[in-house]
């Protein structure tokens, strides 16, 4: 019992430093989401230059996408014209950081920290996309695409007159929509692991006795390489990352073993070294790793060796401090709304297990529209209930499309709202394609249209990762 109190006091006590910064990141990521034009970053990331790079990675280092959802929005941008050097520093600068967590570090590990990390995010991004760039120079991207570059230019053209196609928003239906993305959609992408991130933290500053990592305290480098092989191939968010950082810095780990794990972490995991080694090929992906582990090394050794370490530690020492401290109310009032928020996002999932599993509400005879599996038996045995359907004579004996308006495919791979847009994007690409709508929990896909074919669907949706 004693454990389980200790436990749940460190919990809050991070929950009530972190929440403020948390709500306020939350929020300006929903700004950045609903007031930056679709399709607007592509513009900027073609060419093998220097430029396109360090573009991606300005551009990558606000962005809250987690270490999931980048890898689909990275090979969308491949798709529209990005470099293979602009997309490797986008997918090392993006998961690092982001406005959340900026914000984040510096409400737990102070000024130095926010600074650093970006910075570091910065400089890795660079390195990698650089190198990524200067092998594929001489090559055109014609020659070397395959199936992912194939009619780059039209996608490219597609995604310019996505934002112009669509319906014009008022400055208030703007904001809605950034509330919504910022604290729904965000919070359904990464609450979880920021939850794991609490209690696994909790559970270091309970159990793990003081001065665990003392033993290293003449070998940082040891230490470092300790925390790559446990932080690299399993998934952490940017978020989630921090407070079990600052655990293990209570604990004897050296800030510069600390900012190894907030690098390498969210920036690599098995997930994203399987989707670079699929789609941008081995050679990049051992470039995109070295970047990665050798950046993240760089720059802890340099903390530990060159800064004073007060300037990463003090912060931390009152960060203690406040867990034993009583919160005051706006602390607190942050806290509920943050709880409240992941309460919502539990609602919605228990809800969306209550219902049909491809997400669609049944009617009276068990079935539904969209996804009855065989058109054929639910034509005939329900058509006083489910409705006419346009495609029931249109499938063949091998499934082709023939006159079918719309059609049901089920996407694998997908974690995060970031996904299911990335893969309705590419999909909606799709020439005869008319409108798309993907359901995360079950990866249902339902596709209406005239004339698309299941091959072009299978192609645009495995070139950004997916199996389908």
């Amino acid at each position: 019992m004693e454990y389980f109190l200790n436990v749940l006091t460190a919990v809050l006590g991070i929950i009530n430093e972190m929440s403020p910064y948390l709500l306020l990141g939350f929020f300006l990521a929903g700004v950045m989401h609903a007031f930056i034009p679709d399709g607007w970053y592509a513009k900027y990331l073609s060419g093998n230059s220097f430029r396109s790079v360090l573009n991606a990675a300005l551009f990558g280092i606000p962005l809250p996408l987690c270490s999931c959802g980048v890898i689909p929005t990275a090979m969308s941008l491949r798709r529209e014209g990005a470099s293979k050097g602009a997309v490797v520093s986008f997918l090392i600068a993006t998961p690092q950081t982001g406005v959340d967590s900026i914000f984040a570090t510096y409400s737990l590990m102070g000024l130095p920290f926010a600074v650093v990390r970006p910075i570091a995010a910065l400089f890795t991004a660079l390195i990698g996309g650089t190198f990524v760039n200067w092998g594929e120079k001489g090559a055109s991207l014609s020659e070397k695409g395959s199936v992912r570059v194939k009619g780059e230019t039209a996608s490219q053209h597609d995604a310019a007159k996505k934002w112009s196609e669509q319906p014009h928003l008022s400055f208030g239906q703007r904001c809605v929509e950034a509330i919504k993305f910022g604290f729904v959609e965000m919070m359904e992408d990464i609450g979880k692991w920021l939850v794991v991130g609490l209690i696994v933290a909790g559970l270091i500053t309970a159990l793990v006795p003081d001065e665990f990592f003392a033993v290293f305290k003449d070998n940082t480098l040891l230490s470092m390489l300790l925390v790559l092989c446990i932080s690299v191939p399993m998934y952490i968010c940017a978020t989630g990352s921090i407070p079990i950082a600052v655990a293990l810095m209570m604990k004897g780990l050296t800030p510069g073993a600390a900012l190894v794990m907030l690098m390498a972490g969210p920036a690599c995991n098995v997930a994203s070294i399987l989707v670079v080694n699929k789609v941008l090929g081995k050679k990049t992906l051992m470039l995109y790793l070295a970047a990665i582990v050798g950046g993240s090394i760089l720059f802890g050794v340099g903390i530990d060796h060159l800064l004073p370490r007060e300037w990463f530690t003090n912060h931390l020492l009152s960060t203690h401090a406040c867990c034993h401290d009583v919160a005051g109310w706006f602390e607190w009032t942050c806290t509920a709304v943050l709880v409240l928020l992941l309460l919502n996002v539990l609602r919605m999932r228990l809800m969306h297990k209550s219902a049909c599993h491809c997400g669609h509400e049944h009617c009276s005879c068990g079935s539904h529209h969209g996804c009855c599996g065989s058109h054929e038996d639910c034509c005939s045995t329900h058509d006083d209930c489910c409705g006419p359907h346009d495609c029931c004579d249109s499938f063949d004996s091998q499934g082709s499309k023939g006159d079918c308006s719309t059609r049901t495919y089920t996407i694998h791979g997908m974690s995060c709202n970031h996904c299911r847009a990335n893969a309705e994007k590419v999909i909606r690409s799709v020439q005869g394609v008319e409108s798309v709508s993907v359901d995360l929990q079950s990866g249902i896909a339902t596709v209406t249209g005239d004339g698309f074919s299941d091959d072009a669907v299978k192609e645009v949706v495995e070139s950004i990762g997916f199996t389908i």
